[in-house]
């Protein structure tokens, strides 16, 4: 498989998964009391949405560059790739399911916060793996210097570690875990491995077969 059909489907199961995050943002009209009223009383599902949104934006330009790095597709590649998808493709769901119980009294808004950051580690672990992926000599056009790729691993699985927290947190206080996920999304809105700089100094040449 060349890397343009890679790329093509990744993004079409993106445009999905983001979409379908919008879905569940709706009030219940004219006769449940002020607009101001709902909008204020469904707060779970525009944070929910605003921090799924944010994190499937990074996890999609982070993927591009990283692909538009890589030299030649392998089977491997496109089973980790699919492992990614997997997780992202579970964004929504874990969203709607948090979102719903996020508020509500009771053990099941600690369960549906644990699910909900569950799903983000695992995306996690899954970028983390496509990342290693990239390391190995001959697989990337711009490499990853050999002494800057322990660091590079580091910072990438660096935000695995809030995720595992956020699970432990959200069985005591599902709002702290909430606000912890979307901390490490601003995290990497800002960050930037080295592979990543590589990449942007890679011209858009056409896929590799």
């Amino acid at each position: 498989m060349d890397r343009g059909r890679l790329e093509a489907f990744t993004d079409g199961v993106f445009a999905v998964a983001i979409t379908l995050l919008a879905l569940d943002l709706s009030v219940a009209g004219p006769g449940h009391g002020s607009l101001a009223y709902q909008l204020g009383h469904h707060w779970p599902q525009f944070v929910a949405y605003l921090i799924s949104f944010l994190t499937i934006g990074i996890i999609w330009v982070n993927h591009h560059a990283l692909v538009r790095n890589i030299a030649k597709v392998d089977r491997v590649l496109l089973f980790l790739n699919l492992f990614l998808l997997l997780f992202v493709v579970l964004i929504p769901f874990a969203t709607s399911t948090m979102a719903s119980y996020l508020a509500q009294p009771g053990y099941d808004s600690h369960v549906a916060m644990a699910v909900y950051a569950g799903v983000f580690e695992g995306m996690a672990i899954a970028f983390s793996a496509l990342f290693g992926w990239t390391l190995k000599e001959g697989r990337l056009h711009q490499p990853v210097p050999r002494h800057a790729r322990r660091a590079a691993a580091g910072r990438f699985l660096a935000g695995n570690v809030p995720y595992l927290v956020a699970i432990s947190v959200a069985f005591f206080t599902p709002a702290v875990s909430l606000g912890l996920i979307g901390a490490v999304a601003l995290y990497y809105v800002f960050e930037n491995t080295p592979a990543m700089s590589l990449a942007e100094a890679v011209p858009e040449t056409p896929p590799s077969t």
